[in-house]
């Protein structure tokens, strides 16, 4: 906590005739919280913190327990390019003056702290996922879009030229640098696309921009939504990120084989270090899909059968093969490697952390990924990868038995996190829904 920070911010108002800040941070579930705070107002909140009630939000707290209180991170400023008077500004999280290890964005921190000790940054780019819908929810906004393969459908996508034209301006304005934006396959569902940075930034502006669209596609008079798997016999919103681990001092992407003898003998030149993290990946996924597949719904999208284009483009085994999008883990032709497993209601800041501990695991313990899958996921032999979580509860387990992992991302993050998610579990389980009436009324 710093005057000396609320001082700049502040200047920065006056400067750039900023009138309010939106200070914000994620919850354990991914939903944005925030207290609107006057230009005026400001350096005091920057010095003190804004003051929040935790059990109010999803933290594992009580009614009893002390105010938590943010505290902006100046270099996360986003001016909001649709109200240019008012800033974002991700914060960090403190609980009786400590640090608060439930925050998200400090549990992203400390991998990124541990992965600079052994003297790497690491990077992510992300593929945003995201339905427009009626305000009111299903169906999708344009009845017209019904193709039953309607990926990349350009009449498609134009309709909604003025939702993602706008999106991607503002994009450009923030130097975020989008190169596409795309029609996806289910009927309704979009893609947009902007340049990898450094972990924390992307997933600042993960955060940031699932604000923006959903305020864009209000403005328009449409609903955006990031839920796995809104529609039944469509494809789900998935959220495929790239990574790649670079020399801190010289940015070299350490997963490229530098020479011959450093490679592990496949086609794509690999390192031994993106083998080892490769093989940290493969030993925890089933206990990181707690965190890449954090809800109840996620598991509609991962376990689905089959959709009405014919593929779900969700992985279900734990799996790694190279241009192969089948598989869990992908190669592309470059050195870096897409996970597949991930949905768009994965928090932005805890889906990169449990990625890099699964990763620095792996090298630490010069962990084996195992053979490179040459067939597609489907025509492996049943021994030859194990199978993902089939609900939310089998993940909670698998989180809970995976102890590196646990000790990685911390035991009082990890203990907040797995209460929550089993307490939803069972608020679930409590619902009746039509098709158990439909099956066993008359039993």
């Amino acid at each position: 906590m710093s005057a000396e920070i609320g001082r700049a911010l502040a200047d920065q108002a006056k400067r750039d005739g900023l009138k309010y800040f939106l200070v914000s941070f994620l919850d354990l579930f991914g939903v944005q919280r925030a207290k609107l705070v006057p230009a005026s107002a400001i350096a005091s909140v920057s010095s003190a913190g804004a003051g929040f009630a935790g059990f109010a939000a999803h933290f594992a707290l009580s009614p009893a327990d002390a105010d938590m209180v943010a505290v902006p991170d100046p270099a996360s400023l986003i001016r909001l390019p649709w109200k240019p008077e008012v800033a974002w500004l991700a914060s960090n999280l403190y609980l009786g003056g400590q640090p608060f290890e439930q925050c998200p964005r400090r549990v992203l921190q400390k991998q990124l702290g541990r992965a600079a000790e052994l003297g790497y940054r690491f990077k992510t780019g992300v593929e945003v996922e995201f339905m427009l819908l009626e305000p009111k929810g299903p169906p999708a906004v344009d009845a017209r879009d019904s193709y039953f393969k309607p990926c990349y459908d350009q009449t498609a996508l134009m309709r909604q030229f003025d939702v993602l034209s706008e999106v991607c301006g503002y994009h450009e304005q923030l130097g975020w640098e989008p190169y596409q934006a795309d029609h996806e396959d289910a009927n309704g569902q979009y893609e947009v696309n902007w340049k990898f940075a450094e972990a924390l930034l992307t997933a600042d502006r993960v955060a940031f921009h699932k604000f923006m669209l959903r305020s864009v596609a209000e403005a328009h008079g449409l609903r955006a939504t990031f839920m796995p798997k809104p529609l039944a016999s469509k494809t789900g919103n998935g959220m495929h990120m790239h990574v790649t681990l670079h020399d801190s001092v010289t940015d070299r992407n350490v997963f490229k084989a530098a020479s011959a003898d450093d490679g592990f003998g496949d086609a794509y030149g690999l390192s031994r270090i993106a083998n080892t993290f490769l093989g940290g990946l493969m030993a925890h996924m089933c206990g990181l899909a707690a965190i890449s597949n954090p809800t109840v719904n996620s598991y509609k999208r991962l376990g689905s059968a089959t959709t009405d284009s014919g593929a779900t483009w969700a992985p279900t085994l734990a799996s790694h093969g190279g241009n192969d999008r089948t598989h869990v883990v992908r190669v592309p032709d470059a050195p870096r490697f897409e996970l597949r497993i991930a949905d768009m209601a994965a928090n932005p800041y805890l889906l990169p952390a449990a990625t890099l501990a699964a990763g620095l695991d792996g090298m630490a313990t010069c962990a084996d990924p195992g053979p490179r899958a040459t067939v597609p996921a489907a025509q492996l032999p049943r021994d030859a990868a194990r199978e993902l979580p089939s609900n939310l509860l089998e993940a909670v387990h698998a989180l809970e038995a995976d102890a590196p992992l646990r000790k990685a991302l911390g035991e009082e993050f990890c203990s907040a996190y797995l209460r929550l998610r089993r307490a939803q579990w069972r608020e679930y389980c409590m619902h009746l829904t039509r098709w158990e009436l439909d099956t066993y009324l008359d039993v």
